[in-house]
């Protein structure tokens, strides 16, 4: 790792100011991902901003929203009583998130701007457009069992790697920053950008801004919530198909649905064209079935993760049944 600049920033606006005067900055809280990705050369930044001590880590309540500290700890808002029981999709995506270990150091915000495991992108002598606009992607022809089937491109089909990211966008979250020009807030379904021919920018985030808190409303349906993650060992892995689902139904039929899902597109995926198709029928097999094949109607598989258009589809079938109570 080459040598770096270090200074711990006291205020969101201090830190701001901070990065805005040291060219090739960036902000550092957990760095479980960030000093990773400097040490293998996948990134290199000549000054971090530490931001630990801002004061952003709490987690409150009122009768809208919760509110969720950018520098919250991941394990923090995963064992919040509160969190559990009124945002229970929250909870258990954090839960199925990395290790404990590292449960206990990453933050919110860190968790949100990871950067994807596609080797190529992690291995600085490989070409990628995302790390180094241009250079091609191998992914497409190469190692792609982990890559994505939806939402990719010629320049890049890297799929999104935060679990907490598909639950937000299942619930309406929104995301709040601070920056150079003042504050903003940004819904998390424009948060995450399709990779098209600069997949290298991954989100609306402009130089210089920091997320501050994450807002997500309280509605009906927050409660009755589930995350399902396959993957391929029980804890420390990434997810090959996830899928994060609300359902509220009265009788058999289906009032209201929101459906996420993860491992499968190039961002944390969400098509509420398939949501609508399920609302006001009936929740049945066949009903699930119909939604689930609309769901990859325009699917791009790859020779390594052709199985992933059949998985997501069983992934869906699962969490719809036993949220809705057909088994």
């Amino acid at each position: 790792m080459r040598a770096f600049g270090y200074t711990v920033a006291s205020s969101p606006a201090e830190a701001v100011r901070i990065a805005a005067g040291t060219p090739n900055s960036t902000f550092v809280a957990g760095g479980t991902d960030l000093l990773n990705l400097m040490r293998d050369g996948a990134e290199t930044h000549d000054h971090l901003v530490d931001v630990n001590r801002l004061g952003i880590d709490g987690v409150a309540f009122d009768s809208r929203r919760l509110r969720v500290g950018a520098l919250a700890r991941m394990r923090n808002v995963a064992e919040h009583s509160r969190v559990r029981r009124e945002f229970p999709v929250l909870s258990e995506a954090l839960l199925a998130s990395a290790s404990p270990q590292v449960r206990n150091m990453a933050s919110i915000g860190g968790n949100l701007l990871q950067r994807t495991r596609c080797g190529y992108f992690r291995d600085s002598a490989s070409a990628c457009n995302k790390r180094v606009p241009g250079s091609g992607c191998p992914a497409i022809t190469g190692h792609n069992r982990g890559h994505a089937i939806l939402g990719g491109s010629d320049h890049c089909i890297a799929t999104h790697p935060s679990d907490l990211a598909v639950a937000l966008i299942a619930l309406d979250a929104t995301v709040h920053l601070i920056g150079p020009g003042g504050d903003r807030a940004v819904p998390i379904a424009d948060f995450y950008l399709l990779p098209g021919s600069t997949p290298d920018r991954e989100t609306p985030m402009r130089p210089g801004e920091l997320i501050t808190w994450v807002d997500v409303p309280r509605t009906s349906l927050a409660a009755h919530t589930r995350y399902l993650k396959l993957r391929d060992r029980a804890t420390f892995e990434f997810a090959v198909v996830s899928v994060a689902a609300a359902l509220r139904t009265s009788g058999r039929v289906v009032r209201d649905v929101r459906l996420a899902f993860g491992g499968v597109g190039t961002r944390p995926w969400r098509d509420t064209r398939v949501e609508a198709a399920l609302r006001g029928r009936p929740l049945t097999a066949q009903a699930i079935a119909e939604a689930g094949r609309l769901l990859v109607r325009e699917a791009e598989p790859y020779e390594g993760n052709r199985f992933k258009v059949e998985l997501v589809q069983r992934a869906l079938v699962s969490i719809l049944s036993d949220l809705g109570g057909l088994r």
